[in-house]
């Protein structure tokens, strides 16, 4: 099947002028284009979209996307290189997670905390609570 940049834009909601940059840095080589020059972009084009936005949402730099594409193209030679790329992006994205979920506990923490001093009138009523008094599950993230 194939697509207008349009079309892509909308079905990922990637802007048409980044999809026209992901081309123009050679992301896409393959990709054909009609008799006027136009792209056309290829279920194949899609996939490789899929694993740009996915990297990229991983952290990684258009650089090394572009790395990356490259030894896809060189074929099985690389294969060890892109097996080390993936375990490493996996293991920040696992690192970062660990991250937003000590966030996210504060967080929840904090909401409790003033939740029940809302309730209570004043700060006092929660501030030099015994621990037992606050939630298991947040008593770690006390400050």
């Amino acid at each position: 099947m194939y697509y207008t940049i349009g079309e892509v834009a909308n079905a990922t909601g990637i802007a048409i002028s980044t999809l026209r940059y992901y081309d123009r840095e050679g992301m896409f080589p393959d990709m054909e284009r009609s008799s006027g020059g136009i792209r056309v972009f290829s279920d194949k084009e899609l996939g490789t979209l899929k694993v740009v936005e996915c990297l990229k949402h991983a952290g990684m730099s258009i650089k090394d996307i572009k790395e990356f594409l490259g030894w896809c193209q060189e074929g099985d030679a690389t294969l060890p290189q892109r097996r080390r790329m993936f375990h490493d992006r996996l293991a920040e994205v696992e690192r970062q997670m660990d991250e937003l979920r000590n966030t996210m506990n504060l967080l929840r923490y904090k909401c409790w905390y003033y939740d029940t001093a809302v309730a209570a009138g004043t700060e006092d009523a929660v501030r030099d609570l015994p621990d037992e008094d606050v939630p298991e599950d947040l008593r770690d993230y006390r400050i």
